[in-house]
């Protein structure tokens, strides 16, 4: 995995080749105990959108997390390679926290929207504590997230799910059996972590079921979440700055990590 600082992902000779995952970095200076927040942009498994990657790792910076953007496989690959590129994502930040000047102690947690909500939540779901005696010492980690944040996510590939997004995931592959096996509301374990979880009513491309199919498995579990679905706003709306009140969800969101995260 090609791993990026803010100031080397800014510099237009950068390449990064599509077969390759990467991620880039949004590391604050003397903030050895803040936790790590990996942002997973959505864009329907078949590209990254930029409002959801860079400007909330930036923001995350502002409220005192570090962060990084994880650039992961989309269409023509297909699933597994987008829950690998997660999984090695989490140990590799697992792996470098004290490279970084952060306490291996700290807290990592995902961040998706939409299309990367399903796959932060599949993180979530899909996990292990790390791979024995792997030729690669990264792997040794635990590819467990600590905690997940799930904005408008794509959950389900069943009745409610984004077709779009389940296509680029699948590819051809769609029999019952893998459609179950990647629906998250079905893979919520005693073991799943804490869960922020917002959308809106008004979605139009990702029904707000999804969150509430979700939230009822967590619930099942005795996981703890927070959620919040609001009235207005379109689907993909990032930090939600122009809306009057869905932009809220960013102090609900600060809010609940200040309580039950750090």
């Amino acid at each position: 995995m090609k791993v990026l600082t803010q100031e080397e992902c800014n510099q237009e000779d950068v390449d990064v080749n599509e077969a390759c995952p990467s991620m880039t970095t949004y590391l604050l200076s003397d903030a050895p105990n803040a936790p790590m927040i990996i942002v997973i942009p959505g864009g329907a498994y078949h590209h990254r959108a930029y409002h959801e990657g860079e400007p909330v790792a930036k923001w995350l910076n502002q409220a005192g997390y570090h962060a990084c953007v994880l650039r992961y496989h989309v269409a023509p690959f297909h699933y597994p390679i987008q829950l690998q590129d997660g999984q090695y994502a989490i140990r590799y930040v697992r792996y470098h926290l004290p490279n970084w000047g952060i306490s291996s102690q700290s807290k990592v947690g995902v961040l998706g929207f939409s299309a990367g909500g399903h796959l932060a939540a599949m993180l979530s779901t899909m996990f292990d504590d790390g791979i024995e005696s792997p030729e690669d010492p990264i792997e040794r980690q635990s590819s467990r997230p600590d905690f997940q944040i799930l904005c408008y996510p794509v959950i389900t590939m069943g009745e409610y799910t984004h077709e779009g997004s389940k296509q680029n995931l699948l590819g051809e592959t769609q029999d019952a059996s893998i459609i179950k096996q990647l629906s998250c509301e079905n893979l919520v374990s005693d073991h799943t972590p804490p869960a922020f979880i917002w959308s809106t009513a008004e979605d139009q491309a990702v029904s707000s079921m999804n969150s509430l199919l979700y939230v009822q498995a967590l619930q099942k579990r005795s996981i703890p979440y927070d959620l919040h679905i609001y009235q207005e706003g379109r689907h993909g709306l990032g930090l939600a700055n122009d809306q009057h009140h869905t932009r809220t969800w960013k102090d609900a969101c600060l809010d609940w990590m200040e309580h039950y995260i750090k």
